[in-house]
């Protein structure tokens, strides 16, 4: 028994052992969050997340009431390489309130060339806290935001391009059905209002269809200032399609707002082609190579 447990750990290290790239076999949406994931949707995927929201304002000072509804739609598409992926997010109400053009590229990933070792001897160290998890995935983002002339929403009433910036962070805890994700963001750089902010994302899959979320998310500025509190839950359909609901508050009553909307993500994948990368088992690896030059000799 003791030779097949040898056998079985050496057989355990010494094979290629393979990873795959970004894709997932299930679609992954920022919806129907706001912030934004670090991980692509991988090469030659093209992937749409729109919806339809509500909007109610009340400004405690001013003592107005106003009511409103809107679109909203992000088109990402994975161009060139596994790390890199177009977006394109627009919002429209009763004008285009949002117009961001630009690309996001992984710089780190944790997963990449690791692969967690199993002892195959103690249940109890495989059960163990993995400390690897708390290493963040992290990417950045790099756009610019379009604003037509006499947009009612810009602080300015002449057309502009200003560019946006963000790091992103993402964390799989546990068994990796809770993931983290952080953005840090500069907006409208270079602008007589730049604006900087946060996003905060902690998302629960509760079973292969349902998974939840909450999310707080601030905005600093001369210009607008503010901060949401969000949550709520996605269902998968099939692999390729994702609905969603969601509702939001302000923190500020002037105005304040109280927004919930519905929406779905749809993915368009044919073209892609699977891609592996070999994962590196470092020491024991070398081991083993040592091993055989000393068999070799004897």
């Amino acid at each position: 028994m003791c030779k097949i447990k040898t056998l079985i750990i050496v057989a355990f290290f010494m094979f290629p052992l393979m990873q795959y790239g970004q894709y997932t076999d299930q679609i992954n949406s920022n919806r129907p969050g706001e912030t934004m994931s670090a991980f692509a949707v991988g090469k030659s995927v093209i992937q749409v997340e729109s919806g339809i929201y509500g909007i109610k304002e009340n400004h405690s000072i001013q003592n107005y009431d106003a009511n409103g509804f809107g679109i909203d739609m992000t088109l990402r598409w994975g161009l060139f390489k596994e790390q890199l992926e177009l977006i394109a997010d627009l919002q429209y109400q009763s004008a285009f309130k949002q117009t961001v053009l630009g690309a996001k590229y992984l710089i780190y990933d944790p997963f990449k060339n690791y692969e967690r070792k199993i002892n195959l001897y103690s249940w109890k160290a495989n059960r163990a806290f993995n400390w690897h998890q708390l290493i963040p995935a992290v990417s950045i983002f790099a756009g610019a935001n379009i604003t037509l002339a006499d947009n009612p929403y810009y602080f300015s009433p002449y057309a502009a391009i200003s560019p946006k910036i963000a790091l992103i962070t993402q964390n799989h805890l546990g068994d990796g059905s809770l993931v983290l994700i952080t953005n840090i963001i500069a907006d409208f750089i270079g602008t007589d209002y730049p604006s900087y902010g946060y996003g905060i994302t902690l998302t629960k899959g509760f079973n292969k269809n349902w998974s939840g979320f909450i999310e707080n998310q601030g905005y600093m500025s001369d210009f607008y200032s503010d901060a949401i509190v969000r949550c709520g839950a996605a269902y998968l359909l099939h692999d390729d399609l994702q609905i969603d609901a969601s509702i939001s508050k302000s923190l500020k009553t002037t105005p304040s707002m109280l927004y919930g909307g519905v929406g779905l993500s749809w993915r368009y994948d044919a073209g892609y082609k699977e891609v592996r990368m070999k994962v590196d088992t470092g020491d024991s690896d070398k081991k083993a190579k040592r091993r055989a030059k000393k068999t070799k000799k004897g």
